[in-house]
């Protein structure tokens, strides 16, 4: 089969959660593309555990351009921060929301507590993101592109994570409402929904969580049609599709990476 390849030369992306998984694959990606990529995340240490090297260090080691912005996603004045740090660098030109919160639980165990930081970091987060980006975007009066990580829980509950389930719907709503909004400024808002992927993200799962996802001792396999977990490998080229210009005719969209969970 080809293999995809993105422009993104003279171009600014911002993507938070950028140090670890799908995160840190998708600003290797846009920066691998000819991006400066802004990375934004609580910590400059990647968590992967095939990762030592921060990301914007491996950016630069690779002979791209990149810097980190230490950001907590549900901080309004962080997020305008790191807007702040991609326009000094020309203005940012597509904003990936991917910095993502995971807390197991039931609907009858799961802490308040827990559930309102899901909610900063998935909706808030993602909500802020989009605005802020969006109003440098029209300030500029450049057209730009919109991509937030939701989730195959955008519109599948599942057990044991009723909490999770309930942000990543409200991520898909907000990529919605975004995208209808925002058209009318040549900003288009899409949103990726990968499903069971092996990162350090999973380190929050309950054990009921994950034996809800399937058979084997890692409960990753069972009901995946493609026979195996995903990596943040197979997600980034996905929402380069998304933020570059062959999906210019593509808004509102929630585009499954999940191998073929949905459908099973």
């Amino acid at each position: 089969m080809g293999t995809a390849t993105f422009d993104f030369s003279d171009e600014v992306a911002v993507v938070t959660g950028g140090s670890s998984g799908i995160g840190r694959a998708t600003a290797l990606e846009l920066a691998d593309a000819g991006a400066t990529v802004v990375v934004a995340d609580v910590r400059r240490e990647p968590k992967d555990l095939d990762a030592e090297t921060p990301t914007d260090e491996r950016i630069e080691e690779r002979g791209g351009d990149a810097e980190f912005v230490e950001t907590d996603v549900s901080d309004r004045s962080e997020v305008e921060s790191v807007v702040e740090a991609a326009r000094e660098l020309g203005g940012v030109d597509v904003m990936v929301n991917n910095a993502g919160l995971f807390r197991g639980g039931s609907v009858t165990d799961l802490d308040a507590a827990d559930l309102d930081a899901m909610f900063g970091v998935n909706v808030r987060g993602v909500f802020l993101g989009t605005q802020v980006a969006a109003r440098d975007m029209i300030e500029r009066d450049e057209p730009g592109a919109v991509v937030n990580t939701a989730s195959i829980s955008s519109s599948l509950a599942q057990h044991g994570q009723v909490g999770y389930d309930a942000t990543k719907g409200a991520v898909r709503m907000l990529t919605r409402g975004a995208a209808l909004d925002l058209a009318e400024s040549g900003i288009r808002v899409n949103a990726v929904a990968p499903g069971q992927i092996a990162t350090e993200f999973l380190e929050g799962w309950t054990e009921e969580a994950k034996q809800s996802a399937g058979g084997d001792e890692d409960g990753f396999l069972k009901d995946i049609p493609m026979g195996r977990a995903g990596i943040p490998a197979d997600v980034a080229p996905a929402i380069c599709y998304l933020a570059s210009d062959a999906a210019g005719y593509t808004t509102g969209e929630l585009l499954h990476v999940d191998g073929g969970w949905q459908v099973c």
